[in-house]
């Protein structure tokens, strides 16, 4: 395993754009690597943008955004409206929120898997690359009934505090989400574990991405 880091330094003021479908996306797929970048790179800027977050679940997105970036370091939350697992049949309108990004020009981009079941989440993570076309994107994973989980090549060793606690966050922001099965603290324990154990992580614990291109 192969270290590499940022080209940043710990004053830079790194803008990072975090895309998610739904409301706890981001959180579960790399709310750890967030809270490391925090606490590694303090000028770090977030933009959170989430597609569809009905009801209850657009609050649960702005307190689960606050606390992972920090209100200090958030820019305030995009929270759009879209209909749960139509995102594909609105593209056009999906496509004018993403024109619309643009102008941010993140240093960093996390998005969904282009791989993955779920077909809002494989939506955005092909709308993302079609739109930033010059940038470093990494592209997280959720665990869930599908089964869809692959082979990342990109990985972020996380210590057990940063893991606690965004396990934590997860469980206290969600609420709405407690009554699935899946919706667990072991379940997103025991994928920070596995993701881990791949990259030989000295805490034991590690996120992981999928990354399409990388220079060296």
């Amino acid at each position: 395993m192969h270290p590499l880091s940022f080209p940043w330094d710990a004053t830079s003021p790194v803008k990072v754009l975090c895309l998610g479908a739904h409301s706890d996306d981001i959180e579960i797929g790399c709310g750890g690597t967030i809270l490391r970048l925090v606490r590694q790179y303090p000028n770090c800027v977030f933009h959170w943008a989430v597609f569809s977050t009905p009801g209850v679940r657009a609050e649960e997105a702005q307190r689960g955004a606050v606390l992972f970036a920090g209100a200090r370091a958030l820019k305030r939350p995009l929270l759009k409206g879209f209909q749960d697992g139509f995102m594909p049949f609105a593209g056009v309108e999906v496509k004018t929120v993403f024109e619309e990004l643009k102008i941010i020009s993140p240093d960093l981009i996390f998005t969904h898997n282009r791989n993955d079941a779920h077909q809002d989440h494989r939506f955005l993570a092909e709308l993302t690359w079609n739109t930033f076309r010059d940038h470093m994107i990494l592209e997280y994973e959720i665990p869930k009934y599908d089964g869809d989980l692959g082979r990342p090549s990109v990985f972020v060793p996380l210590d057990s505090e940063l893991c606690e606690k965004k396990v934590q966050y997860l469980m206290d922001t969600f609420e709405s989400q407690r009554s699935k099965r899946w919706f667990q603290s072991d379940t997103f324990f025991s994928l920070l574990r596995l993701r881990g154990i791949e990259c030989n992580a000295p805490s034991g614990y590690a996120e992981a991405f999928y990354c399409r291109k990388l220079m060296l």
